[in-house]
């Protein structure tokens, strides 16, 4: 199940960048479909957004960079669309965070781009789809850096340094929310 709803999202960010030219709303559109369609093939919704959100955000960042965008200049997004369309069928944000961003770390390392980056951006995008949801958004920020710090960890500790190094250099994010959930790893 886990491979096809990775095609999904892959397939279907390529069909709609394709068709319309416009990366940012095809990726919104197409992680929130491909989620909350998932869910709702599924009776429990929190069983449901385990993995999913995972594979979904894997899958679109994998469907973006074979169109000839970055991973970096799309990681925000991916995570932003998957964290408000689980808070929508009302799923768990904070666990949903944690995958979002860690689908788009395994998925920029499987395409070769900027790990560190990605990594960066999709922290970003959690932390803004949090302040848009209205929910908080420094347990948002902490699970996104540990669904970052986990997911470059599984790469290798080559990518889980860079991605660490470049958490704690961003201005955009708090440093003291980075170090503690470094810290909690």
């Amino acid at each position: 199940m886990i491979d096809k709803i990775i095609n999904e999202a892959k397939d279907g960010v390529v069909a709609a960048i394709k068709g319309t030219g416009d990366v940012v709303n095809a990726l919104r559109t197409t992680v929130k479909d491909v989620i909350v369609g998932t869910v709702n093939d599924v009776d429990q919704v929190a069983g449901a957004t385990i993995g999913a959100v995972s594979s979904v955000t894997k899958g679109a960042i994998t469907g973006v960079v074979s169109v000839g965008s970055t991973a970096v200049e799309a990681a925000s997004d991916i995570v932003s669309s998957a964290v408000k369309s689980v808070s929508e069928v009302g799923g768990d944000v904070g666990m949903a965070t944690k995958d979002a961003v860690s689908g788009v770390v395994k998925g920029t390392a499987e395409v070769g781009g900027d790990v560190a980056g990605a990594a960066v951006a999709a922290v970003e995008g959690a932390i803004k789809a949090a302040e848009d949801i209205g929910t908080d958004v420094g347990q948002a920020a902490e699970h996104a850096v540990l669904g970052a710090v986990h997911a470059a960890d599984e790469i290798g500790s080559d990518a889980g340094s860079a991605v660490r190094e470049a958490l704690i250099a961003s201005a955009a994010i708090p440093r003291e929310v980075i170090e503690s959930a470094i810290s909690k790893k």
